[in-house]
């Protein structure tokens, strides 16, 4: 099944996860591959890769040509607590 999800340029990316990262998010850079059309994220947060290989078919995508988006995770420094009120 063919992803849906919006590709960006690859430079315009970088410097916006750029922003987010100093923000103290992790990013995670996600690419369709250009094989197969699967949807993949690399498994190395606040890293850019300009060519990446599809865990499904095995393509290499030329993710710099193709365009990319990221996925962000957002840390607490408050562990998570249950509370009764």
């Amino acid at each position: 099944m063919k992803s849906q999800m919006k590709l960006y340029p690859f430079g315009d990316v970088v410097r916006e996860a750029t922003a987010r990262i100093e923000a103290g998010a992790d990013v995670y850079q996600q690419f369709i591959c250009a094989g197969c059309g699967a949807k993949q994220t690399m498994d190395v947060a606040n890293t850019f890769y300009k060519r990446g290989g599809c865990e499904e078919c095995g393509h290499q995508t030329n993710i710099e040509k193709d365009g990319m988006n990221y996925m962000l995770t957002i840390g607490s420094a408050q562990p998570a607590r249950e509370r009764d009120e």
